[in-house]
């Protein structure tokens, strides 16, 4: 086995999380890819690896390694792809997270512009609202709406999009205008609950309340049904803009408390530490970020990040 070969191995011994899982994944012993890594230690001169029986570690050289076989490993890929297709071109498949209605609004409707421009790139995209392990389910990039918890990525702001509370007219009608947060005790509200508890709504001013806990008779953790359920004159719902976005444009919905409104949600481009970008997710990234600075005006707001 050639160094790149055992770079791959030992990488793909880092990410499955044992010696057994790489060698069932490669099909072949265990004791053919323990070989092959005390054949790596020994031509580097360190110890990569601390094994028990029950348990696997990367030594502080094992993870200055990794972190240097992911970039050396993704430099031959994409050389191997692009020269494979005659040009040095980005190239190869890039998996993507995005939240599913953020997707169909603001990725796929532009994906015919992105493949014209990069005919070698595919895209994977995974709807999803969870918070996706990346390194562990095998993703290259997630984009994501609000403030960022994982220091361990490495995250390019995209843009930042306007929180606003918005209901339809014929719900006004019905039901008057909050003029203040404090109006909205007496307002139906459409309740966003992603795990079964109501998310509260923010608000800034220093008149108004700081949060309110929406009530009202119908609850979803699902974003397609908080749109729908607001453009059937459900009620109020406190959301970014960029969800709404088109309807603010038409007046199919109307935005109120605009006073009191808490600052834009951040949307970012994750990526793993440690890796260098290959050029087809960094191509990807660009094109993201070129769709949302396009699309100024209720959706997304210029800013200084």
């Amino acid at each position: 086995m050639d160094r790149l070969d055992a770079l791959k191995l030992f990488i793909r011994i880092v990410e499955g999380g044992s010696f057994a899982a790489a060698a069932r994944e490669i099909g072949v012993g265990q004791p053919a890819v323990s070989k092959q890594i005390a054949s790596l230690e020994r031509h580097l001169g360190a110890q990569l690896v601390r094994r028990t029986s029950r348990s696997m570690t990367l030594t502080e050289t094992g993870q200055s390694v990794y972190e240097a076989a992911l970039r050396i490993v993704g430099d031959f890929n994409e050389l191997e792809s692009s020269v494979g297709h005659g040009q040095l071109s980005p190239a190869g498949l890039i998996r993507v997270t995005v939240a599913p209605v953020f997707g169909r609004l603001y990725v796929v409707p532009h994906l015919p512009a992105f493949f014209s421009r990069y005919p070698h790139v595919s895209v994977d995209l995974s709807a999803t609202e969870r918070k996706v392990n990346l390194i562990e389910e095998g993703f290259d990039l997630s984009i994501r709406s609000g403030p960022l918890a994982d220091s361990s990525m490495i995250a390019r702001h995209l843009a930042a999009s306007p929180v606003v509370v918005v209901a339809t007219p014929e719900y006004f009608e019905k039901h008057g205008r909050p003029e203040r947060p404090q109006d909205l005790d007496r307002h139906i509200c459409v309740v966003f609950a992603p795990r079964r508890e109501p998310r509260a709504w923010r608000f800034d001013n220093a008149d108004g309340p700081g949060l309110h806990v929406p009530s009202g008779n119908f609850h979803t953790g699902d974003a397609e049904q908080i749109r729908a359920a607001v453009l059937a004159h459900m009620g109020l719902v406190q959301a970014p803009a960029w969800l709404f976005a088109a309807e603010i444009a038409s007046g199919a919905v109307i935005s109120v408390l605009a006073d009191f409104a808490p600052a834009p949600l951040p949307i970012h481009a994750v990526h793993a530490a440690g890796r260098r970008l290959p050029s087809k997710t960094r191509v990807f990234i660009e094109f993201v970020s070129e769709i949302l600075t396009a699309d100024r005006g209720p959706a997304f707001v210029p800013d200084s990040l």
